[in-house]
């Protein structure tokens, strides 16, 4: 019973460690369906036929969407701690100095934000990414090809794919605490 109060005390560094696991662990296990939602959704006048190994784009639009919910999560100053420790982690897991990494990771916070504008919902802002990202624009019907807009029912049902790649900060903060 006192198991249950009693919350584990993690450093900014462990925090770093299970965010970074637990992301591509979900990534790695997830985008295989992902791609095949894709695959077989009725937007598409013929099938995009996406690699279920194809999943870069995908990884670095879910580390940007999940960075942007760390930030309101966190107190400003722990969640910069914490952002340049997963910063240092991810570039280091991706060859590349950290500098790279992050300007990497602001373009495509960038990309997000000017493919998602005026919204500025985080969800709906990474399935128009994923949209544009993976040229999906090319296997839909005239109307919306034309418009060079996502079919918003593909948005939709994207949405609710997406959602379930971001962390769950308040089943995190139930489990444990930070130093």
């Amino acid at each position: 019973m006192l198991g249950t109060l009693i919350k584990k005390k993690l450093t900014d560094n462990q925090v770093a460690n299970i965010f970074i696991n637990a992301l591509f662990e979900t990534v790695d296990n997830g985008f295989p369906e992902v791609a095949q939602l894709i695959n077989d959704d009725v937007a598409f006048v013929r099938s995009p036929n996406l690699d279920a190994k194809n999943d870069g784009e995908f990884a670095l639009i879910t580390i940007v969407g999940n960075l942007s919910f760390l930030e309101s999560t966190f107190e400003p100053e722990q969640a910069g701690r914490v952002e340049e420790i997963i910063f240092e982690k991810l570039a280091a897991i991706y060859e590349l100095p950290t500098a790279d990494f992050k300007k990497l990771i602001r373009d495509y916070q960038s990309f997000i934000q000017r493919v998602n504008h005026p919204s500025k919902n985080m969800i709906y802002g990474m399935s128009k990414a994923i949209f544009h990202k993976y040229r999906l624009n090319d296997f839909q019907d005239e109307y919306f090809k034309r418009m060079q807009a996502p079919n918003p029912l593909f948005l939709k049902r994207m949405d609710e794919v997406v959602s379930s790649f971001i962390w769950n900060w308040d089943a995190f903060f139930k489990k444990y605490r930070i130093n």
